[in-house]
């Protein structure tokens, strides 16, 4: 059975539901119990809408092979494998949409079967359902922490996954970011690039931030709030609070801002506004930044996302020494695996590592004496 996603008004809130393309159009239940779940796990709007797409895909994938999730249960290991690898392939020739030219790349792919594998759990833990997902590894890593604690954890693989792409996400140089900055009057603009590279936050997280609550001025410090009720749609991806410091020159320029544009700020309590049109006042969304970034890229041929930001942040810390599990709690992530895939280790910064080692230490040889001799 095709099933399609359709964003629906629930009691107010906006919820992800997926409806059959029979002639009925009915909302398929197991998926719509477990898209609540991750609601109620206080997953953030895009996430679920991820998930959604992501289980949507995969049954669309099922109906084409005539298989049901409880056969695929049933298969053996080398079928079991067979199946997922091929859903990879099937949705990076384009299969999932009717727009073959918008073809997922590989980490796109993976991060949709990451997401059916989770649904797959959920029914298995929710259903009982015989059989099981014998493709995923578990496997223990390990990790340095505060005060060279050696932290482990078990974490679940599939090895059919496609190879990603280049090494790392993809981030942005920071005479980059300053020819972005330099290539704007606007103070806001500024803001909006800033914020995610000093404090690692996410758009979402960044647009969710109100003046009045979440700053401390004293201290030059924001905090991430987990909000389900903001006008813009913003939210946190966990319900936990986060504290980042920002630099001298961020909280001045940021206090210009506030100066500037207070007869706008005063009608709302979000620091980031629309500054014109007929949105004037109301807080920015995410497709507003999006618009911004994309203003800037075309000026200076630059490309940049927040995302991207984000990984900046994450990169400068590691080179300046910051722990992993810091840079993690930094970034909100829950996985220690995640921040690792935000590193970007170039063949330059390798080989000077390399020759400050060898500066250093020496090698395990001393061939000084054979020459010498």
């Amino acid at each position: 059975m095709y099933c399609h996603v359709e964003n629906i008004i629930d009691t107010s809130d906006k919820r992800w539901f997926l409806i059959t393309e029979s002639e009925t159009g009915g909302i398929l239940r197991e998926p719509t119990k477990y898209l609540k779940h991750k609601d109620r796990e206080n997953c953030s709007p895009n996430t679920v809408k991820k998930i959604a797409f992501s289980i949507a895909y995969y049954l669309n994938y099922l109906a084409e092979q005539r298989i049901s999730i409880r056969q695929v249960l049933q298969l053996r290991y080398m079928e079991q494998h067979e199946h997922f690898v091929a859903f990879l392939y099937w949705l990076r020739e384009g299969n999932h949409t009717t727009d073959r030219s918008k073809r997922p790349n590989n980490t796109t792919c993976n991060s949709y079967l990451q997401a059916v594998f989770g649904y797959y759990e959920f029914l298995q833990l929710q259903y009982d359902l015989e059989g099981e997902i014998k493709v995923l590894q578990s496997r223990t890593i390990g990790y340095g922490g505060l005060y060279g604690v050696r932290y482990h954890k078990r974490v679940s693989t599939f090895r059919g996954y496609l190879t990603a792409e280049g090494k790392g996400g993809k981030t942005i140089a920071e005479e980059k970011i300053r020819k972005l900055l330099s290539s704007t009057d606007n103070i806001r603009n500024k803001l909006l690039l800033l914020l995610p590279a000093e404090t690692g936050f996410r758009i979402g997280e960044v647009l969710g931030i109100r003046y009045a609550e979440d700053i401390d001025y004293e201290n030059h410090t924001i905090q991430v709030v987990f909000r389900d009720d903001n006008e813009n749609e913003a939210r946190a991806k966990n319900a936990e609070i986060r504290r980042a410091k920002i630099s001298e020159g961020t909280f001045q320029l940021m206090m210009l801002y506030m100066t500037e544009y207070r007869r706008l700020l005063k009608e709302t309590p979000y620091l980031f506004v629309n500054l014109q049109g007929e949105t004037i006042g109301e807080p920015m969304n995410v497709n507003a930044v999006y618009s911004v970034f994309g203003q800037l890229a075309k000026k200076t041929n630059i490309e940049v996302t927040p995302h991207m930001l984000r990984h900046y942040f994450a990169n400068e810390r590691r080179k300046k020494g910051w722990e992993t599990i810091l840079i993690s709690k930094a970034l909100g992530h829950k996985q220690i695996v995640t921040t690792e895939r935000y590193m970007n280790v170039d063949d330059a910064e390798m080989t000077a590592a390399m020759d400050q080692y060898y500066a250093k230490n020496g090698g395990l040889y001393d061939v000084e004496r054979v020459l010498q001799g």
